[in-house]
């Protein structure tokens, strides 16, 4: 654990080898494990602590960090408050932060500290992400506890309660234990003491950065946009053995990734809410050396990674069955260069207005691909080289989904297996580790 204190310390760069450093010390776990470990580094730390008058072993829990910071030749200041007298129309807890941070920077001035040293743990960035959530937060409020802001500093934002609680025992600080965190009467104490625990109790799965980014990116683009479908609005993670899967559809196409995975996992399926995996991909730094750990309850998915945890419900139902619409079999398969198969469909939806369905047909000969699109505004005729097994094919599609696919698959070239122009067409690698099903339109209709 104290390596890894070091790694947060130099990661985030908090502390400088000139600084003097506060530290709030309650007496508890993580502030005495904090003060602990900074002491041993051989930092130059002072104690603040401060006493809310709120509990009887309060006096008791001052009187242990007096002696501890005594016995350590630690400079110590207290301060005694009558919190529930000066709430001023805030709850306690939020009277507490004030009394403790104005308390905290009168010490600064007084002693010429540099910096401000909390015992903030990756437990408490998981209970403020998901308060935040609770009250409706954006994208900030899932970014959580910041490792430093200004002059406060988080050297234990990467360490968990657990590793803490192993640490004092290993030590024998014997810290004082605050029986408030164990009533539900506060916010926070309800998040830590119900709905924490119960996440940890459920198996995660770790995964690149870049890896989930990517899957996103390849997938988002073909969930529903209403909410006709609620099971549509998602997307599918499947998990067996090594493997996930994700599935997005939206009753035109359906896009489908395969990712190994590094370890061996529980069978799970649960459907995940497309705006919780916009949000996680816009925050989400994507380093192929960086991981996600993933985690499932049954009505919550939790991404953490570096600082940040993210907590959303699931969507409830039986999602799909994706393998029945699946199909091996066809009459026609074209190789193509995926750039120039693109780069024409793009110019032909210049040929489209907003708004107008105006499919792109498609002539599929030996050889030889032809694509033409006929509109008010013009019309467009192209032909593109390329390898064809099976039988001749004319067939339309909306130019808009073969765009989508098209664009977040990196081959050079790709695959399509058709079987005739009323049947789904599959794009996809030999692995299949992706596969896009792209339903065609009736171009006789489209062409009149």
């Amino acid at each position: 654990m104290k390596n890894k204190v070091i790694e947060t310390i130099k990661k985030y760069n908090l502390i400088d080898d000139n600084d003097k450093i506060l530290v709030g010390v309650s007496g508890g776990p993580d502030s005495m494990c904090l003060l602990h470990v900074l002491k041993s580094l051989n930092y130059d730390v002072c104690v603040a602590h401060i006493n809310h008058g709120l509990r009887e072993n309060a006096n008791v829990e001052e009187e242990y960090v007096r002696d501890y910071c005594r016995l350590n030749n630690i400079p110590f200041f207290a301060k005694h408050i009558k919190l529930k007298e000066n709430l001023n129309g805030m709850t306690i807890e939020e009277a507490g932060r004030k009394a403790r941070y104005d308390f905290f920077a009168e010490v600064l001035e007084k002693e010429k500290c540099t910096k401000i040293a909390t015992a903030h743990t990756s437990n408490d960035n998981a209970e403020t992400v998901i308060m935040n959530m609770v009250r409706g937060s954006g994208v900030n409020g899932l970014k959580g506890i910041e490792p430093i802001r200004e002059n406060i500093i988080r050297p234990l934002i990467d360490v968990t309660r657990r590793e803490i609680e192993e640490y004092c025992e290993t030590n024998n600080l014997n810290p004082k234990h605050d029986e408030s965190n164990d009533e539900l009467l506060y916010t926070r104490n309800k998040v830590r003491l119900e709905l924490i625990p119960y996440i940890e109790k459920n198996e995660s799965i770790v995964i690149s950065q870049f890896t989930l980014k990517e899957v996103i990116r390849q997938t988002i683009f073909s969930i529903a946009d209403n909410d006709n479908n609620k099971l549509m609005t998602g997307e599918l993670f499947e998990i067996n053995r090594n493997e996930l899967k994700v599935v997005s559809l939206d009753g035109h196409r359906i896009s489908i990734r395969k990712i190994e995975l590094r370890e061996e996992y529980a069978p799970k399926k649960v459907v995940v809410p497309g705006k919780t995996l916009n949000e996680v991909s816009k925050i989400l730094p994507g380093g192929a050396d960086s991981f996600v750990t993933i985690s499932f309850t049954s009505k919550h998915i939790v991404f953490e990674f570096e600082n940040t945890t993210v907590v959303s419900r699931l969507i409830e139902g039986e999602y799909f069955k994706i393998d029945q619409m699946l199909s091996s079999d066809y009459e026609t398969k074209v190789k193509i260069n995926k750039k120039e198969f693109l780069n024409c469909i793009d110019r032909a939806t210049l040929l489209v207005k907003e708004g107008d369905k105006k499919p792109i047909i498609i002539n599929i000969t030996d050889g030889s691909m032809e694509l033409k699109i006929n509109s008010i505004l013009g019309s467009m005729n192209e032909d593109i080289d390329i390898e064809k097994q099976g039988k001749d094919l004319m067939i339309g599609f909306n130019p808009k989904f073969l765009i989508d696919a098209l664009r977040v698959i990196d081959d050079e070239e790709v695959e399509l297996y058709m079987v005739n122009p009323k049947a789904p067409c599959f794009i996809k690698n030999p692995e299949e580790s992706y596969i896009y099903l792209i339903l065609p339109v009736n171009f006789n209709t489209a062409t009149n």
